[in-house]
């Protein structure tokens, strides 16, 4: 069951437009269903066919900060478009229903589905996800990244400069351990929302 992400911008109107800068950082490593695209001004939208793949470009927005992020969990009317902007279905209502009401949240992040319990659920250990992850200062993220691309946390410490034992506090102090045990409870609490 596919997936539907509304992103929009804050505070766009006094600020330049990032979009572009989004598109660019989603555009890696991600196989979306259909692909993210700019549907109007300061908004994009894609289409995504994992849990896991929604958890990955949430964390991914997060961390660049300033966006409001609506996932939708549901059907889509098939066969897809090749286009985002042309598609339709129940998921896409879904997402525009949340990313209206991410904008009202802290976190700027809200899930809807076809199962609103579930995805209500969702929405709890998402936004404590974004919490963990917006709180992570540049030096954790050094860390983080060096772990996360395959590298020991020794060989992470060598690349840094700093101890094994200070690449584990960075770990550490980013809740990292914690991340990776959020992101399989998220996953099938999103795949629950889907129906």
């Amino acid at each position: 069951m596919p997936y539907v992400m509304t992103v929009d911008q804050q505070g766009s109107r006094r600020g330049p437009d990032r979009v572009g800068e989004a598109l660019a950082r989603l555009g890696d490593g991600l196989r979306p269903v259909l692909p993210f695209e700019r549907t109007a001004g300061d908004e994009f939208q894609g289409v995504l066919g994992t849990p896991e793949a929604v958890l990955e470009v949430t964390v991914r927005l997060v961390r660049l900060g300033g966006w409001s992020i609506g996932i939708g969990a549901g059907p889509v009317q098939n066969p897809l478009p090749p286009s985002t902007r042309a598609a339709a279905g129940p998921a896409f209502l879904c997402a525009r229903r949340a990313v209206d009401a991410a904008k009202q949240r802290p976190m700027r992040l809200a899930v809807r589905g076809a199962v609103p319990p579930d995805a209500a659920d969702a929405q709890a250990v998402l936004s404590a996800l974004a919490v963990l992850v917006a709180r992570r200062s540049p030096q954790a993220w050094e860390a983080i990244d060096l772990v996360e691309d395959g590298r020991t946390q020794a060989e992470a410490a060598a690349e840094l400069g700093i101890s094994r034992q200070a690449v584990g506090q960075r770990l550490a102090a980013a809740s990292w351990e914690l991340e990776r045990e959020l992101r399989p409870t998220a996953a099938r609490l999103l795949a629950r929302a889907a129906g």
